[in-house]
């Protein structure tokens, strides 16, 4: 073998041993982290009962159910937003959080702070309509239509240090300290 091959070789037989095998996935016993709903398809469009009511828009404004599995070891709690990169400087459409770690799915309807379906515990930030719980899609006429990534943040925290009135961009900033893993799916809406 030529001397200056060696080298090489001897890097390549010293670090394979630590290089994932070809089409590896996570490691047995390490299921996906994955965030799920019957009532939306990832890429898909929101149904109008989903869409927000006001702003020239006329739905039902009713949050989709969801489910979630494998939740990475050491999760305490759960967090779930809306958010729509599209519009100028972004919208939050919902925030929900301290969702206790026992949890695998929020209601339909969940969304609504008055309506009793959320999970014990849990807390919903004011969204940039002005409220706290969920507020459906409803872009500009005319706008090509608009993202709405759905994400689920598994924490390291039982309870968020957000106050009564914290908004979704801040409650989101506390997030990202406690934040263990996400999951997440983009639906579209235009109109």
């Amino acid at each position: 073998m030529p001397r200056r091959l060696l080298p090489a070789v001897l890097l390549a037989v010293l670090f394979m041993p630590l290089l994932p095998a070809r089409g590896a996935g996570p490691p047995a016993g390490s299921p996906a982290f994955r965030l799920a709903s019957a009532e939306l398809v990832p890429g898909g469009r929101f149904e109008q009962r989903h869409v927000f009511n006001g702003f020239g828009c006329s739905g039902g404004n009713v949050s989709p159910a969801l489910s979630w599995s494998g939740a990475p070891p050491g999760t305490r709690s759960f967090a779930i937003s809306v958010f729509d990169p599209d519009a100028p400087k972004g919208w939050w459409h919902w925030l929900i959080y301290d969702i206790p770690a026992t949890s695998t799915a929020l209601l339909a309807g969940a969304g609504d702070p008055a309506g009793g379906k959320a999970p014990a515990g849990s807390a919903q930030a004011v969204t940039d309509f002005g409220t706290p719980g969920f507020g459906g899609p409803c872009p500009p006429a005319g706008d090509k239509p608009h993202r709405y990534v759905f994400t689920l943040h598994a924490l390291t925290v039982d309870r968020l240090a957000a106050g009564p009135g914290a908004t979704a961009a801040a409650v989101d900033s506390m997030l990202k300290a406690h934040t263990l893993e996400t999951a997440s799916f983009t639906v579209y809406y235009g109109r």
